[in-house]
């Protein structure tokens, strides 16, 4: 039984309005998204769990194979990714899969390769997540705060002149996609507590937030063209 993507796509982003339908290098970011999932080959279904009609109808045109709307509590802030996937797992009358890729909308730097390797490890551990993480690019054990004179403060000043080869590796989540089995995503608390992770490079890595990111994705996008 071949897999199943959902993209979860709320119409509500507030930090960068309508993001996940924004025109990204002349094609809208949601579209790019989609044509990289079906570049993978590996997905029965492409599920989009939705509460914007914009967004909805941007999808269908670019055909994607089921749609969950979603409202109320699974539309807001405070709906976590494990929410909303739970949800449309529940809803979809489709039951021929195994394993569910959630992926994000606004994913221009979605690799192929990275949907593939990771579905192997995750039928290789099933009981577990499987996500892309990246380096930080500096530890962040050196970080500090600026107050309103732009004058530093560091978070703790015993790191501060420490070098930084002394600290040991950070990783974030890059915010692409999670792997886990169906009953896995019904049956857990949590994502990032009970998962394994898949290190990509930091050149390929942003987790789009705000116009910052924006800005540095296209940058990113453009030099692996």
């Amino acid at each position: 039984m071949r897999p199943i993507a959902i993209i979860p796509a709320r119409g509500g982003s507030k930090r960068l309005k309508n993001k996940n339908i924004k025109p990204f290098l002349g094609k809208p970011i949601l579209q790019r998204t989609i044509e990289n999932i079906k570049k993978a080959k590996i997905f029965s279904k492409i599920v989009l769990s939705s509460d914007s009609k914009k967004i909805i109808n941007l999808a269908k045109k670019f055909k994607v194979d089921i749609i969950v709307n979603r409202n109320g509590y699974l539309a807001s802030n405070e709906a976590t990714t494990l929410d909303v996937i739970k949800d449309a797992i529940k809803k979809i009358d489709y039951k021929n899969y195994e394993y569910v890729c959630c992926i994000y909308p606004c994913n221009p730097l979605l690799f192929k390769v990275d949907l593939k390797k990771t579905y192997e490890k995750v039928k290789r551990n099933n009981k577990k997540f499987i996500f892309p993480v990246s380096e930080y690019p500096h530890p962040i054990e050196r970080a500090f705060i600026l107050n309103k004179k732009n004058e530093i403060r560091f978070l703790n000043k015993s790191n501060a002149n420490l070098n930084t080869q002394l600290f040991k590796q950070k990783y974030h989540d890059v915010g692409q996609f999670y792997w886990a089995k169906k009953e896995v995503w019904l049956k857990s608390l949590t994502i990032h507590n009970n998962s394994n992770a898949y290190i990509i490079p930091k050149y390929r890595a942003v987790d789009i937030d705000d116009i910052e990111d924006w800005k540095k994705a296209k940058a990113l996008f453009k030099g692996l063209d």
